[in-house]
């Protein structure tokens, strides 16, 4: 057996065991010796048992008296207890529900117990403890699961931390001298980190607190390191290909700038310049314009499509979803209507042609024709466009809206000449902190949109508690009665998230709402919670306004249907799961009201209340809660008090972690990279390393061990 060997090959490692290890991605030998221990128990402290008090948590040794195993009343319950004693007194312990104890434990065997002291009418005992049977010679360092400070790992049912300590203890004492050491010796000696052999012993069975922390520390920067070296070679490799270059007409950008009926911001103008100054690069653009919602993204685009396409070439334009698609055809059709640009609309439901000012409808196979010779400037549509029929004449740049990433082959596949790889612009209104700038977006350059159009007033946002939901629902009512658009939110809640007493059933709605009204709302999936919003806000709340309902697995021609009335004054209220597109616009909608609004994240909720306060009217945010824990209560008052989707992200990292916010377990990063993607420090400390190794030796051919984890590491991870 060696590092590789799988864990099918492993002796003691059942199928169902292989299974559950799967599950955390652990294959190898090599998986299971990194797979670390989420926190550690200290059980280091052995005292006699004439010491111990009530309540704390206190290691004991000891020689086993006698072992009795019972059933409780009815049989429900098995008990086993057991009596041990050192030369200051006795104690007992006792576990519920594990006969098997009673036969594996002996009398006068040697046992050294840890765990709980509770309090009985017959005195102190110990409740459910750890055990470890001993010799009467036994070392301390030698015990695994007490007497020691012990590694508790991430769990799943019959899966515990002891069958983990169990399994990996041997396997460490076998095979921790083959690991190789794959950080450099400049690196080690920089920073004082503790050498592999030592570090992977440490960091399962510590014998202190400063060698577990000195041991994380090593691996926390050895996988952001391996994470830096990964996304600075990407963007290196770039920098290897050829793009088509496309010159700024600086007269043809004033003409454009000249015909929109506002002026840009500081921001839009700077990151236009930054991006119409990529395009005139040989080299292949990866550029990511990061913007809050509605702060003027798609201009920005547009102007380097224009430029894009008066240099003679095509740009692909795609977005998430067909409302935003037709959305995008519209706008950038209007955005360029004086400028004799055709341009192409394509998704699954029909394709479109923008021409001479004009929207005419066009076969399929006609459309694609005019693009493979070059008669459609700009196709836009969703990522119907990455198919193989789909071939652009002479495409210089692809545009894509609320997708981070679309690989140097992914753009290759899109155009005929292959010796050209395609710009890329990606419009995101997902705020990243500049921690996640630095590592998982390291390979992209950045623009960044920092102020909303001048006309924009910024969105009030309100906390409802329960007793103040009667005037929030008359405030709604005032606005939906003026002609002003409402958009009321639900979250989308599988039906056995929530308990029948959670806080989150008692406390949903004011005492004003009709007693029969089934609060099961909030058990409901998505389409039932919708349907019994709407029948509530519609028959008892407010029956006298026009009230619509929208959701996911509704087909796309009848959202899109509902979109339009909404923003052509025929509903009042528009009622949703988190479905709705972001970037939809309506800036007749004056409210954005947000039921349970502590189950979404604050950047979630950021782009909720970015779909209001698109027009010159003031608008509001109602944040209605259904639970007060603190951190939900944080969460919330950030929004109450922030504007800026920035630093809104920023406070969502520190709060709940990248994992929730972006997705990142699906990143398939390993788990102290995870932890640290919000630790700026260490996350500089690696960029330069790996800069510096890389300078020095961009294939590192003299660092093989190094280069051989790198590319392990990169099968395992994925952004695209």
């Amino acid at each position: 057996m060696d590092l590789s060997t799988k864990i099918e090959e492993i002796p003691r490692i059942g199928a169902a065991y292989q299974k559950k290890l799967k599950k955390f991605g652990i294959k190898t030998v090599h998986d299971l010796l990194f797979y670390f221990p989420s926190r550690y128990d200290d059980f280091s402290d052995i005292i006699p048992i004439n010491k111990v008090k009530t309540g704390y948590n206190v290691c004991v040794q000891g020689k086993i008296l006698s072992i009795e195993s019972t059933r409780t009343f009815k049989k429900f319950m098995s008990i086993t207890e057991v009596i041990i004693e050192d030369e200051t007194g006795t104690i007992k312990a006792l576990w519920f529900n594990q006969p098997y104890l009673a036969k594996t434990l002996k009398e006068d065997d040697y046992i050294c117990l840890a765990g709980k002291i509770s309090l009985s009418k017959e005195g102190v005992y110990l409740n459910n403890p750890a055990y470890e049977i001993m010799g009467e010679f036994t070392e301390n360092n030698q015990l695994t699961h007490t007497g020691r400070i012990v590694p508790v790992y991430a769990e799943t049912k019959g899966m515990t931390s002891r069958w983990l300590r169990f399994i990996i203890k041997p396997l460490l004492s076998v095979f921790y001298s083959q690991i190789p050491e794959i950080l450099p010796e400049e690196i080690l000696e920089k920073y004082k980190f503790l050498p592999i052999k030592k570090a992977i012993w440490q960091v399962h069975f510590p014998d202190s607190f400063e060698y577990a922390d000195a041991a994380k520390s090593r691996f926390a920067f050895e996988e952001l390191f391996l994470l830096q070296l990964h996304v600075l070679k990407e963007k290196a490799k770039l920098l290897q290909k050829q793009a088509p270059q496309c010159p700024m007409n600086a007269e043809l950008m004033k003409e454009f700038t000249g015909s929109l009926p506002f002026q840009l911001t500081d921001s839009q103008k700077q990151c236009s310049w930054q991006i119409l100054k990529d395009l005139e690069k040989a080299v292949p653009m990866s550029r990511l314009l990061e913007g809050d919602v509605g702060s003027g993204k798609t201009v920005v685009a547009a102007m380097a499509a224009l430029n894009t396409v008066k240099n003679g070439y095509q740009v692909a334009f795609m977005a998430p979803t067909e409302i935003l698609a037709q959305q995008h055809f519209k706008t950038v059709a209007e955005l360029l209507k004086n400028f004799n640009v055709k341009i192409g609309y394509l998704t699954g439901k029909g394709s479109f042609l923008y021409k001479d000012k004009k929207v005419v409808e066009m076969k399929k196979k006609d459309l694609l024709l005019e693009l493979e010779f070059g008669q459609i400037d700009i196709l836009i549509g969703t990522h119907s466009l990455i198919q193989k029929n789909v071939m652009f004449s002479k495409l210089a740049l692809v545009i894509l809206d609320e997708q981070h990433r679309f690989g140097v082959s992914q753009r290759a596949e899109l155009t005929r000449d292959k010796r050209l790889v395609p710009h890329l612009l990606s419009m995101t209104a997902t705020p990243i902190p500049r921690t996640l700038a630095l590592t998982v977006y390291g390979d992209l350059d950045l623009s960044l949109i920092k102020e909303m159009p001048k006309n924009r007033k910024k969105v009030k946002t309100l906390i409802v508690d329960q007793k103040d939901r009667k005037t929030a629902y008359e405030f709604i009512h005032k606005e939906a009665k003026e002609g002003k658009g409402i958009f009321v939110i639900c979250p989308k809640i599988g039906s056995d998230e929530i308990a029948q007493d959670s806080p989150a059933r008692n406390q949903t709605f004011g005492s004003f709402i009709p007693q029969n009204y089934d609060l099961g709302i909030l058990k409901m999936p998505e389409i039932k919670a919708v349907k019994q919003e709407y029948e509530k806000l519609s028959k008892e709340i407010f029956p006298d306004l026009r009230i619509t309902m929208m959701y996911g697995k509704m087909k796309p021609k009848e959202k899109e249907v509902i979109m339009q009335d909404f923003k052509k004054g025929e509903i009042d209220i528009l009622v949703s799961t988190s479905v709705v597109e972001v970037g939809v616009d309506v800036p007749r909608a004056t409210v954005m009201m947000i039921e349970g609004a502590e189950r979404f994240g604050l950047a979630q909720l950021h782009q909720f209340r970015g779909r209001v306060g698109r027009g010159d009217m003031q608008s509001y945010c109602f944040l209605f809660t259904t639970e007060q824990n603190q951190q939900n209560r944080e969460r919330l008052k950030a929004m109450e008090k922030l504007n800026s989707g920035f630093e809104l992200a920023q406070k969502d990292l520190e709060i709940r972690g990248p994992g929730q916010i972006y997705g990142t377990q699906q990143w398939g990063l390993p788990d102290m990279a995870m932890q640290n993607l919000s630790n700026i420090f260490l996350i500089e400390k690696t960029r330069q390393a790996a800069k510096e190794i890389l300078e020095k030796d961009p294939a590192l051919e003299s660092y093989p061990l190094l280069k051989e984890r790198l590319k392990r590491f990169e099968e395992k991870i994925h952004f695209e």
